[in-house]
C-alpha cells in the first residue's frame, strides 16, 4: 500500500523527495529531487507509461540508456526515450543531486510511495546504508504493478 504521509523516500542508496506529485499536477507530471550516495543509483529499468528526464544539479553521474553510456555533470540534461532501458549511478566520491521529471509521473510516484522507505517529510540527508539486502522479488512485483520493469536479477543493491 502506498505511503503518502511523506514526500521523501529512500531506496537503492537514493533519497527521493517529491517536489510535485502527479496527482498535484492534474496528471501532467511529477518532479522529484534525488540525493544519490556515491556508487548508488537506479538499477536498469524501463517504463513505457512514463517519460523521464534528468537534470544534474551537482556531482558526477553515469547514465546507461539503451546500451549507450553517457557521462553527466552539473548542468547536464539527460532525456530517456520512452520505454528505453536505462539506469544511472553516482560515479563521484560525494553524494550528488539531480532533478527527475516524469510525465505523467504516475509510475514513479506509485512505485516509490509503495516500496521506498518512508523518511520524515523534507529529509535532506542520506540515512546510513542498510545491512539488509533488498527483497528483489518483492521489488520486481511492486514495480510491475506500477508499470515499471526492473531489469535486475539477484545482484546486490544498496
Amino acid at each position: 500500500m502506498p505511503d503518502t504521509s511523506t514526500d521523501t523516500y529512500y531506496l537503492f542508496g537514493v533519497l527521493v523527495r517529491f517536489l510535485q506529485r502527479s496527482r498535484e499536477t492534474g496528471g501532467a507530471y511529477c518532479l522529484a529531487e534525488a540525493l544519490v550516495a556515491p556508487g548508488a543509483g537506479a538499477p536498469p529499468n524501463r517504463h513505457p507509461g512514463d517519460d523521464e528526464a534528468f537534470y544534474v544539479l551537482d556531482g558526477r553521474f553515469e547514465f546507461m540508456i539503451d546500451g549507450a553510456v553517457i557521462a553527466a555533470t552539473a548542468g547536464s540534461f539527460v532525456k530517456v526515450p520512452t520505454g528505453a532501458p536505462h539506469a544511472f549511478r553516482n560515479v563521484g566520491t560525494e553524494p550528488a543531486r539531480l532533478l527527475v521529471l516524469n510525465t505523467p509521473g504516475v509510475v514513479h510516484d506509485g512505485f516509490f510511495s509503495e516500496v521506498g522507505e518512508p523518511m520524515p517529510p523534507g529529509t535532506t540527508t542520506l540515512p546510513p546504508p542498510s545491512d539488509t539486502p533488498p527483497d528483489i522479488p518483492r521489488l520486481v512485483e511492486i514495480a510491475h504493478r506500477n508499470g515499471l520493469e526492473l531489469l535486475i536479477g539477484d545482484a546486490p543493491h544498496r
